[in-house]
């Protein structure tokens, strides 16, 4: 069988690479006999593997000596909740912008913390349909809160914040998930940086915070211990049975990423995929993009047809093609095309091929 285009927004595509050396090591990691998905996280065989994903991941992103790397279980959700019990330790108070449904869970579970004093909407793209990011008043930003949300790119709407709001002060907190690895960033710009991995880092079931130093140890007095970023800190992410397979994967999806030239190569690459799409789109008569100029993901690419019948067909037949999970988000229908890093280049274009083969017999 084949493999086909998955354009899944997540659990996503992984490098062919990446998925054949976890099958050559499935039933004998590196001599143990074992595989890692049975291995001991107290071993020294795992001790190695979890040191050498976080070095890797370090090397990769320039993450400094003073930012913990932390492998955690329950997604970005959970991170919903730890944030604001970790950070909103001083004031109560927290800054949001709110571009897309992710964003406004966090800001809402936010909320919900027991003795926050104010959580305050900065922006907001909600009368748009979130397909925008909105411009910020940097008159409105709280110089006391705890912290600064954004969610930086957004995986249901398709839009991307192309330049970081200046917070002077206030920990910058940012929802990387699915963006994290597709580019270089300054990671001293911020906080606090969490992203589930399912998207463009390995399997789901894996979560991965960077939280400077300072930012650890003052959470909430009822902040359950496994809440508690302080915990996982101290316990090199070891308080409890980490998620030891995605953890490995992860460290494979590194090595693949330095081989194909770090981050660099990634975005340019990225930027690559993404026009081939965009630019069928822009001259498309029946298709067309629902985010348009600067704000544009990279990684998720939202389309619509006008019709929704038509745009059911388009999605049956796709599949019967070999391009797989182009159904929008429950929420906003229509289509979306996920180009994380391991989609070639050429998917993007077959899949571009077929659009156009679409249109021609439909129009």
């Amino acid at each position: 069988m084949s493999r086909v285009y998955n354009f899944s927004a997540g659990p996503a595509i992984l490098p062919e690479e990446v998925l054949k050396k976890a099958a050559d090591e499935m039933l004998d990691y590196n001599g143990t006999g074992e595989s890692v998905m049975e291995m001991s996280h107290r071993s020294k065989e795992y001790q190695a593997i979890i040191d050498a994903c976080e070095a890797s991941l370090r090397e990769i992103m320039n993450i400094p000596d003073n930012y913990k790397v932390l492998f955690l279980q329950g997604g970005a959700s959970m991170q919903f909740a730890m944030i604001p019990l970790n950070l909103m330790n001083k004031t109560g108070k927290a800054d949001f912008v709110v571009t897309g449904q992710w964003a406004t869970k966090a800001y809402q579970q936010a909320c919900k913390i027991k003795g926050v004093e104010n959580c305050n909407v900065i922006a907001s793209s909600k009368d748009k349909t979130f397909s925008y990011i909105p411009e910020l008043d940097k008159s409105k930003f709280n110089p006391t809160a705890d912290y600064f949300h954004i969610c930086q790119n957004n995986t249901i709407y398709g839009t991307r914040f192309t330049e970081l709001p200046d917070t002077g002060n206030v920990p910058l907190v940012a929802d990387m998930s699915s963006c994290i690895l597709s580019e270089t960033i300054d990671v001293t710009k911020y906080g606090l940086i969490y992203a589930g991995a399912q998207k463009n880092m390995g399997p789901a079931g894996l979560t991965v915070v960077i939280i400077r130093e300072d930012l650890i140890g003052g959470a909430k007095e009822d902040c359950p211990t496994m809440l508690d970023y302080k915990t996982h800190a101290e316990n090199g992410s070891m308080f409890n049975t980490p998620p030891t397979y995605g953890i490995y994967i992860l460290g494979l999806v590194l090595d693949w990423i330095k081989s194909k030239g770090g981050l660099e190569a990634m975005k340019k690459i990225n930027e690559e995929k993404a026009a081939v799409i965009y630019d069928f789109l822009d001259n498309s008569k029946m298709f067309k993009a629902t985010v348009s100029g600067k704000d544009r993901s990279l990684m998720n690419i939202p389309f619509v047809t006008g019709n929704e019948e038509l745009d059911a067909k388009f999605v049956a037949e796709a599949k019967k093609a070999g391009f797989i999970n182009l159904k929008g988000h429950r929420s906003v229908g229509g289509m979306r095309a996920s180009v994380y890093n391991a989609m070639p280049v050429e998917g993007c274009k077959k899949l571009v091929e077929f659009m156009a083969e679409f249109e021609a017999e439909n129009a």
